[in-house]
């Protein structure tokens, strides 16, 4: 992603009323409905403390647990496919494809997905993937990504959508909540008993009893992992537990902070493929494991980013994302930690931009239930974007501000050139507009305040002096 790129989503974003409008009343309402919700518990510190240590705790010792994780997958009769990369991942799940015959599957919500690209590699080889997550199947039909991690279809309104479900109809369908979802019910039920393979997500993983734990608030999860006779759970390396313990924090924490709920509809633990004293569930489960560059990240300063519960609650209060939405972020991960985790999955050299979409007055750190300081990483990010970049231009403008702002003698200096050099965009104290970059990004949106006539310093000592 160049400069340009990102400045261009931005822009084509800050302009759009209508998407502007649809974030700004899905986050009041997610955030309301967290701040409601939060006030049940007795000490909300307390449980995001207790969070910290359990999410710390797990990714200091992931290589055991994700070890005894395997092992108890195993042991129950699934199968466990690690990947290091994204390619891997997808060659994994098309060879399990393959051998099933699969010509149509059906999937749950799964973010990790998105960085797989999956859709479109198994579309390639002629496999219809349907997502079945009401929001997911809206944004597929439009051919969008998600706009943000719980709500991907934040950016529609029900009129959108009846325009997308109609052409699938073939019939003009109203623009009204139950006609919309009625319609969608009747598609997907029938998608869910063609397919032949059920892919899902993974909110968490426990290592003691090789389960995996879906949160869902629509009946499609439990479809996906029951109907079909092959199960497939794409879970990142991180998204494990200890044990059922831990679990219950989880269970407190991630629901009120993502859509302010004390718990979701639906709660689904998966211990293995179907046993034969049981009436339904898949015949095979195959559990992949992907790194796709979070092990890189192990190790590093950068390791608490590892702790995500993946809430989206940093979304709802950042005033950068409430102002341009998901999409303008690029990629699969949008908001405060989005602009974290992007580059250090896919690369600071690809991604630099987005650490300084931010403000970094930490609502995102002040939100998050397992208290991931995600303004401190951004500007570790940009040390890092401007020691690595290679920029020579820019590594030459910061030292020469270092120099003069490191000497007494320059800065008075430069303080007496710059009220000379400001003279010709100066209206009513403010510098308004028509300067050369970088300070045009600054003046083209607001004002930048002109240089005082006299510094403090400098009245301060004609007052000394006793100077009128």
């Amino acid at each position: 992603m160049t400069k340009s790129d990102f400045h261009d989503r931005v822009s084509e974003a800050l302009q759009d009323d209508f998407l502007r409008g649809a974030v700004k009343r899905a986050t009041n309402r997610l955030r309301t409905g967290r701040v409601n919700q939060l006030k049940t518990l007795v000490d909300f510190q307390e449980w995001r403390e207790r969070a910290q240590a359990i999410r710390s705790h797990t990714i200091l010792h992931l290589d055991q647990y994700l070890e005894t994780f395997t092992n108890k997958v195993e042991e129950n009769g699934g199968n466990v496919h690690w990947a290091l990369t994204a390619e891997e991942a997808v060659a994994h799940i098309h060879r399990i494809c393959k051998d099933k015959s699969a010509k149509s599957v059906v999937k749950s919500k799964s973010m990790v997905s998105e960085e797989l690209h999956l859709n479109h590699h198994l579309e390639k080889d002629d496999i219809e993937v349907v997502e079945t997550d009401l929001g997911e199947y809206i944004i597929q039909l439009a051919n969008q990504t998600p706009s943000h991690i719980i709500v991907p279809a934040i950016h529609h309104t029900r009129e959108s959508v009846s325009d997308l479900f109609s052409e699938v109809a073939g019939e003009r369908l109203p623009a009204e909540t139950p006609a919309l979802t009625a319609f969608a019910r009747k598609v997907l039920r029938q998608k869910f008993l063609d397919a032949e393979v059920g892919i899902t997500g993974c909110n968490f993983a426990i290592a003691e009893t090789g389960s995996v734990v879906l949160f869902t608030n629509e009946g499609n999860g439990r479809m996906v992992n029951s109907l079909p006779d092959t199960q497939i759970v794409i879970m990142g390396m991180e998204r494990i537990l200890p044990s059922f313990i831990e679990l219950d924090t989880m269970l407190n924490l991630l629901p009120r902070s993502a859509t302010g709920q004390k718990i979701t509809t639906y709660v689904s633990v998966l211990n293995g493929p179907r046993k034969q004293n049981e009436a339904d569930g898949a015949k095979e489960l195959h559990v992949v494991i992907v790194d796709n560059g979070r092990s890189r990240i192990l190790g590093s300063k950068y390791q608490e980013v590892l702790n995500c519960i993946r809430c989206g609650s940093c979304l709802n209060v950042c005033p950068v994302y409430r102002q341009i939405g998901g999409h303008a972020y690029g990629w699969v991960y949008p908001g405060p930690i989005g602009a974290v985790i992007t580059p250090l999955l896919d690369g600071l050299e690809k991604w630099g931009e987005l650490p300084y979409a931010s403000s970094l007055c930490a609502a995102c750190w002040d939100a998050c239930p397992v208290k991931i300081p995600l303004h401190e990483k951004l500007l570790e990010l940009r040390k890092d974007k401007v020691k690595y970049s290679g920029n020579a231009a820019e590594k030459m403008a910061f030292g020469m501000y270092a120099r003069a702002f490191s000497s007494q003698t320059q800065y008075a200096l430069l303080k007496k050139v710059g009220r000379k050099a400001q003279i010709p965009w100066v209206r009513d104290g403010k510098i308004r507009g028509g300067l050369p970059a970088p300070i045009s990004e600054w003046t083209k949106t607001r004002d930048f305040p002109a240089l005082a006539k006299k510094s403090f310093h400098e009245r301060w000592r004609e007052l000394k002096r006793g100077d009128n």
